[in-house]
């Protein structure tokens, strides 16, 4: 599978994209979403939380496991999914059209330190 060129990605699995109008929509990868399997919950964090780059803010399970997900850089978060908290298995289908949550970056740049698309999926063995 060929991955989105415009999104960062850490190596916890997380895409991460820089929108418009400033704020960083999360998600997780295809190839996180096919080792969970059937995804079946999401915890999601609070609107207004303040994140640190790396620090465990979601949980997503499936039928096989639990798995957290990682703020990819620190800021605040300024939205969340509601539609994909009521309808999880929406992340196995379109995994890079289900935004979690988003950040207000605390500092923009901090994207920069995430993998490109080629980096991500030599780290995959794609």
């Amino acid at each position: 599978m060929s991955l989105p060129q415009n999104l960062h990605y850490a190596e916890s699995h997380e895409w991460s994209l820089l929108n418009d109008d400033g704020t960083v929509s999360v998600g997780i990868t295809h190839h996180a979403q096919d080792a969970l399997g059937d995804i079946v919950f999401l915890e999601l964090p609070k609107v207004g939380a303040a994140l640190q780059a790396k620090q465990s803010c979601a949980v997503v399970e499936s039928v096989k496991a639990a798995s957290d997900i990682y703020a990819p850089v620190s800021g605040e978060v300024v939205a969340i999914n509601e539609d994909l908290a009521s309808q999880p298995e929406q992340i196995n289908s379109s995994p890079y059209e289900s935004w979690f949550f988003k950040i207000a970056p605390a500092n923009v740049e901090d994207l920069k330190s995430l993998l490109d698309a080629n980096s991500y999926n030599a780290l995959i063995g794609g």
